[in-house]
């Protein structure tokens, strides 16, 4: 478990803090909003004896590990000897830091899920259910399959998003690159042949050096104002409303809105789709799946549905309120639920909407294409009439 220091309005409008135990900053929140009305300041307090990671850990790592305890469980070997090896083989130092410790749990006797919980804070809500219900069901052998395929899956999905991403962004890096070169270098040098020529400079010629001269001799006003800004960014994002705030307009953002909006119908209905296949009711499947959705604003509106579960309404009517959970995406749901096929049904709908996040990214990509295009031929031209028009004045006059 995580301890979090938190400041808050409770629901008569008084400032409160204290601290909070919780699995993450979602199941954080949630508690505090138990007894106040606005969380304003949320932190994680680190502990001596807690495990730090300086990397997070990957759900390729997941995977790999899930499909290990799978076959080494269906092998015959018993649990303590399963994480003993998995660990010892395990590269990637984090999660073996884990392991290690989570074996030495499970030897004197703790169960595996909570040794998990315990070991690993930063592990998924997912995962740690997933093999709690496993345990106490006697399936943890098809709990570790299953958390292999989701894992696996949604890493493939993530991996084919960043292939997208991957040439706009190098695109755009060079572009930058070049541009500096070309402010800091080369207008110099045009600067002074315009100044050798002595003849008056058109404005776009005068913006191009005063440019230029704001680049060579403010450059690092330009790095203190993106460092400010992107420090002032995540500081934001450390507070409730700042991370509802910035995850809704991802979802509105008119280029990336849709790709977001894919990306979390396709997470929301293959985690469901696996906490209910594993035994979990669906009011604490819900629960988990809102904590561990990426998009804070959908998550917490997930969450808000359990209430309403809590009162007899079905899973498909309380994600009405989900503004930005797809209506197929609900209705197939609502159908899953009268139908009894309800795991079923938001597996095939979650491998729906797998394909619909690659559509989305490759339109992305085929929209950003076009403007980064022109942008860079405005750029192009700028610079190029703003070195020429000089020459041009001068030829006219003679």
């Amino acid at each position: 478990m995580l301890t979090y220091k938190y400041k808050a309005k409770s629901k008569n409008g008084a400032d409160v803090d204290g601290y909070v135990e919780a699995i993450n900053e979602f199941d954080a929140v949630s508690k505090i909003k138990e007894t106040c009305s606005v969380v304003t300041e949320i932190k994680e307090v680190k502990q001596k004896n807690q495990i730090t990671f300086e990397r997070r850990i990957k759900e390729k790592d997941l995977s790999i590990m899930c499909s290990q305890f799978s076959i080494i469980l269906g092998a015959g070997l018993p649990i303590v000897s399963a994480v003993d090896l998995i660990a010892k083989q395990t590269e990637f130092k984090p999660l073996k830091k884990i392991l290690t410790a989570v074996a030495g749990d499970v030897g004197d006797g703790h169960p595996l899920a909570k040794s998990f919980e315990d070991e690993g804070p930063k592990l998924p809500a997912t995962f740690i259910e997933t093999i709690r219900s496993g345990e106490e069901s006697g399936t943890l052998e098809a709990s570790f399959e299953r958390l292999h395929r989701y894992y696996d899956k949604s890493s493939k999905i993530a991996n084919k998003i960043k292939s997208a991403m991957i040439y706009p962004i190098f695109t755009i890096v060079v572009a930058i690159i070049v541009v500096i070169i070309i402010m800091v270098v080369a207008v110099p040098i045009f600067t002074e042949s315009f100044d050798a020529l002595g003849t008056d400079l058109p404005g776009l010629t005068k913006a191009l050096i005063a440019t230029s001269n704001f680049f060579t001799h403010w450059w690092w006003l330009m790095i203190i104002i993106m460092a400010s800004c992107g420090i002032m960014y995540k500081l934001y994002r450390k507070r409730e409303d700042g991370r509802l705030k910035t995850d809704k307009m991802k979802l509105k953002n008119p280029i990336l809105g849709r790709l977001t909006r894919m990306k979390t119908a396709s997470q929301f209905a293959n985690t469901m789709s696996t906490l209910i296949s594993a035994g979990l009711p669906i009011m604490e499947a819900v629960n988990i799946t809102g904590k561990v959705i990426d998009n804070y604003y959908v998550g917490s509106q997930i969450i808000n549905a359990v209430p309403q579960l809590e009162q007899g309404r079905t899973l498909g009517n309380a994600l009405q309120n989900c503004e930005y959970l797809p209506e197929l995406l609900i209705e197939m749901t609502a159908v899953g639920e009268e139908t009894g096929t309800l795991e079923s049904t938001l597996d095939t709908i979650g491998t729906f909407y797998d394909n619909e996040s690659d559509t989305a990214a490759t339109k992305m990509l085929a929209l950003l294409e076009p403007i980064i295009i022109c942008v860079l031929a405005f750029l192009v031209l700028f610079i190029l009439l703003s070195v020429y028009m000089p020459m041009f004045t001068m030829y006219g006059s003679m």
